[in-house]
């Protein structure tokens, strides 16, 4: 295995399972030093262990400012500072914009946007020292618009202008910024849809390629792991993700409107109709956190 960031200084949101802890086991096979962030404080600790001495976990929600800010100061004093961020908490809800209900739509986007941002607004002194890297994110999603996934779609396109923004602010610091853009991705996210929504894993089959492409939680991480080694701006997992993104005029063109039509009018009474005998619009998320700061001891 290529030891390319040795001695690098990573913190990863969402970091307890998914994305987020294969991120961490990569980056760690390949030098970097990890603090770890996240929710389920059982599983960031085992992780953390299985990482070794040069990984130290935090538990915070990444909705609340303050203890965010809190844990990402604390990873800086735990490692001496901070080279790479990789802001991935996110989760998902279920329904139709008339269907969904308000806490399930706005915390989606407190997670998804407003996490990615907090994350960035308190990682800014410790990167601007560190001449650092970060990468959000984003969707696939976020410029293939998807009838059921409005909350998602959404949240991540705010987070594709947000990270394109904050580029621009952060250059002068000596700042860079990264992009990522899964498509469905094999984590507890997709295989919680696919189990609450008999018809979803058919909706994700009908879509046009590479719309249609599930990608194991091990590839994507190692494409965001090579983003941060070679400080990339943009990051498609799969990689035929970008012809969408180039293409993204085209696919919300009128031209592309009648398909789009007759695929939603196929798959929405199914969606709606399946939402409502599961009886929520959340996700079943993890408990929040033990607040307390945790590292190996030596």
């Amino acid at each position: 295995m290529k030891q390319d960031l040795a001695g690098r200084r990573l913190v990863v949101t969402g970091a307890a399972r998914g994305i987020g802890a294969e991120v961490a086991r990569l980056a760690a096979a390949r030098g970097a030093r990890l603090a770890l962030v996240g929710l389920e404080p059982d599983r960031l600790r085992g992780l953390a262990d299985d990482l070794g001495r040069d990984a130290s976990w935090r538990g915070a929600d990444v909705r609340d400012g303050a203890a965010l800010k809190s844990a990402i100061d604390d990873c800086a004093e735990v490692m001496g500072g901070i080279d790479l961020v990789v802001a991935n908490a996110g989760v998902a809800a279920y329904g139709t914009v008339r269907q969904t209900d308000d806490a399930s739509f706005e915390r989606v986007l407190d997670v998804n946007l407003n996490g990615v941002f907090r994350t960035l607004k308190y990682a800014t002194p410790h990167l601007e020292r560190s001449r650092g890297h970060v990468m959000a994110v984003s969707s696939a999603l976020a410029f293939m618009p998807l009838a059921g996934m409005a909350a998602y779609g959404a949240s991540k396109a705010g987070v594709e202008l947000l990270a394109l923004a904050y580029r621009q602010e952060v250059a002068h610091l000596g700042v860079t910024v990264g992009l990522v853009h899964p498509s469905w991705i094999d984590t507890d996210i997709v295989r919680g849809a696919d189990g609450d929504l008999p018809s979803f894993q058919g909706l994700r089959r009908r879509l046009p390629y590479p719309g249609n492409v599930t990608t194991s939680v091990d590839r994507a991480a190692a494409a965001i792991v090579d983003g941060l080694a070679h400080r990339r701006s943009r990051v498609y997992v799969p990689r035929a993700i970008a012809v969408a993104n180039w293409a993204k005029g085209a696919l919300n063109s009128p031209l592309a409107w009648p398909w789009a039509r007759r695929f939603a009018a196929k798959a929405v009474p199914t969606l709606e109709r399946e939402v409502e005998a599961l009886g929520r619009y959340d996700q079943l998320v993890p408990r929040a956190a033990d607040p307390a700061h945790k590292t190996r001891s030596s």
